[in-house]
């Protein structure tokens, strides 16, 4: 096939999976707009193919999408230096596992300005292929810190900062004071924060449910994040 070998689909393929993600260095972003985005964003970019040089049955091959793209860019990680000084909004996700979750949660981190994005080591990859693909390019703005959150949250509140959790037994965000500078925590999809996190919050948040009578449970991480994140800009503004 024109274009591209066989041993060189195996090495894209094989960026597949964290372990040769993390050996390497490298990851995928698939779309134009998604090229375009990395190159602006000052990402360091190792190898494009194009559909139209490649064929469609190699792309297909490359592709970890189901309907793939005309085009797939193997990148370098680590675009986006993290700040240092700790100043701003930030974000905290503890064990968010799904890459959607993850993937839309950095379109909201985007979209509000959100200064930085810290995950926990059991939070999904950020280079995993889904997240990448659902962030819609905000992977390439928005700085993201791999460290321990409870130890983060300590170190916070040590410095006199403030530490916001979205908890089910949390005061109403509506009705509490809001800092415009901070860091909010957000828990795992099933079981919210874990015990070493929880112990660390200064200030418990609840998004209060206006159904009548039963209702949902509880909201999505994404959609609880893009209400509290929303709540926090309001109040400054």
């Amino acid at each position: 096939m024109a274009g591209i070998s066989n041993n060189e689909i195996k090495w894209v393929k094989s960026l597949w999976q964290k372990k040769n993600r993390d050996e390497t260095g490298l990851f995928i972003a698939e779309g134009e707009k998604m090229l375009q985005e990395a190159r602006q964003s000052g990402f360091k970019v190792e190898k494009v193919y194009r559909r139209e040089e490649i064929g469609e049955e190699a792309m297909s091959r490359i592709s970890s999408q189901s309907s793939p793209s005309p085009v797939l860019a193997v990148l370098h990680q680590g675009g986006i230096p993290f700040p240092k000084d700790g100043k701003g909004l930030f974000l905290a996700l503890d064990g968010v596992r799904d890459p959607g979750n993850l993937g839309t949660i950095l379109r909201i981190a985007d979209w509000f300005g959100i200064s930085g994005v810290y995950v926990s080591p059991d939070t999904v990859e950020v280079y995993n292929p889904k997240v990448v693909q659902s962030t819609m390019g905000s992977i390439f703005r928005v700085p993201v810190c791999e460290c321990d959150i409870a130890k983060l949250c300590a170190e916070q509140r040590a410095r006199g900062r403030r530490v916001y959790g979205t908890l089910l037994d949390g005061d109403n965000i509506y009705s509490q004071k809001l800092e415009t500078e901070g860091l909010i925590v957000m828990g795992n999809e099933s079981e919210g924060l874990s015990p070493a996190v929880r112990s660390e919050i200064t200030d418990a948040l609840l998004i209060p449910s206006f159904a009548r009578g039963a209702g949902a449970e509880s909201l999505n991480v994404a959609v609880a994040t893009a209400i509290t994140v929303s709540e926090f800009r309001r109040r400054s503004h």
